[in-house]
């Protein structure tokens, strides 16, 4: 059986309701609020950046993916819809995950598949996501 991988991250509290964290590769991120909860909207909040994150993750998979299979990306965004409740803690009940992708001749069988296996097989906050909530994803071909 393999060994767990373990992931430490500190954020610091820097005033208001701003935290400042590093990443791996020593870029810095700072959390805040809105301003009608307190906060100063000086950085992003902890919510968006969920959603920041899966937009991240499965992009990266699916680039790679796609290049393996020897497809042309030209261009890609990922749009990241992320439903919730009105009443707190507000938990994530459905999030919808729509790649628009522009290629030299792209293979959509090929595209699909690649979205497939990010969301099922690699994506950690994918898989991470729907535990919880209810996973919506599509695509178009521009």
């Amino acid at each position: 059986m393999a060994r767990p991988t373990r992931t430490v991250k500190k954020m610091k509290w820097i005033g208001g309701l701003q935290f400042e964290g590093a990443s791996a590769y020593g870029k810095k991120i700072v959390t805040d609020s809105s301003k009608e909860s307190g906060g100063s909207e000086d950085g992003y909040s902890p919510s968006e950046l969920v959603l920041f994150g899966l937009a991240g993750c499965t992009g990266i998979d699916v680039l790679a993916i796609l290049e393996k299979q020897k497809q042309k990306i030209k261009t890609m965004e990922i749009e990241i819809v992320g439903l919730q409740n009105e009443d707190y803690p507000r938990p994530f009940h459905t999030i919808e995950v729509k790649f628009f992708v522009k290629g030299e001749k792209l293979d959509e069988k090929k595209l699909a598949q690649a979205i497939e296996l990010s969301q099922n097989k690699y994506c950690v906050v994918s898989m991470t996501l729907k535990a919880s909530a209810k996973m919506k994803y599509s695509y178009e071909i521009l």
